[in-house]
């Protein structure tokens, strides 16, 4: 189901303000965010506890997100850092109205198959 909240993006998770962070690429950023508060997946964001959304880049195309997630995974933690701060210098969590239940847009992300 495509709803107002779904597209394409490389993101970067994080577990607080200069905490461990994760970088992904995601063709449902919505229903991904979702899974990673959730915890749908064991892996490195999980056992980090990486579930606030602190920057995300929207694409057209899978392939420029994936061509971008190579990029910034490639990067020092530093450059990571300075990417975040430049558009989110408060670390907010850029995803924190997107599940309320009393938001009447709300739509459950679909789980994967």
């Amino acid at each position: 189901m495509v709803t107002h909240r779904t597209f394409i993006a490389t993101y970067i998770i994080a577990s607080g303000r200069n905490g461990t962070l994760y970088t992904g690429m995601s063709a449902n950023l919505h229903a991904r965010v979702w899974q990673h508060r959730t915890g749908t997946f064991d892996g490195f964001s999980k056992r980090h506890r990486c579930t606030r959304l602190v920057w995300f880049q929207r694409f057209a195309w899978v392939v420029e997100a994936i061509r971008r997630e190579k990029q910034i995974k490639a990067w020092k933690r530093d450059w990571k850092l300075a990417l975040i701060e430049a558009e989110n210098p408060h670390w907010r969590d850029l995803a924190a109205d997107w599940f309320l239940e009393t938001d009447p847009n709300w739509i459950p992300p679909l789980e994967p198959h």
